[in-house]
């Protein structure tokens, strides 16, 4: 099921933390400029936000120890003991959808 869950006006730099209903961790909001990603926004290593990491083509790195988070499926690299959830994400009009 596709859910409504942000403007894309609201965006700093790219970036959105949102909390989606039935979700247990807030989901971190990417755009590319032609790509939407959308991810949990905790590193499973120790629960760092990843929001504040930098991007570095389709990753993030968690800035507390290093780990590297796919944007597309949420697989991680060491420290990270497991990935993180990665939701399919699409823009209409200005409206970014998540599917839940």
């Amino acid at each position: 099921m596709w859910i409504p869950v942000a403007k894309l006006e609201q965006f700093q730099n790219g970036r959105l933390v949102v909390k989606v209903e039935g979700e247990k961790t807030p989901v971190l909001l990417l755009y590319t400029g032609q790509e939407i990603f959308a991810i949990s926004d905790i590193c499973t290593h120790d629960k760092n936000p990843l929001s504040d990491g930098p991007v570095e083509g389709e990753t993030i790195k968690c800035t507390r120890h290093g780990a590297k988070f796919n944007l597309r499926t949420g697989k991680a690299t060491l420290p990270a003991p497991r990935p993180v959830k990665a939701y399919k994400a699409k823009l209409e009009d200005g409206q970014v959808w998540l599917e839940v």
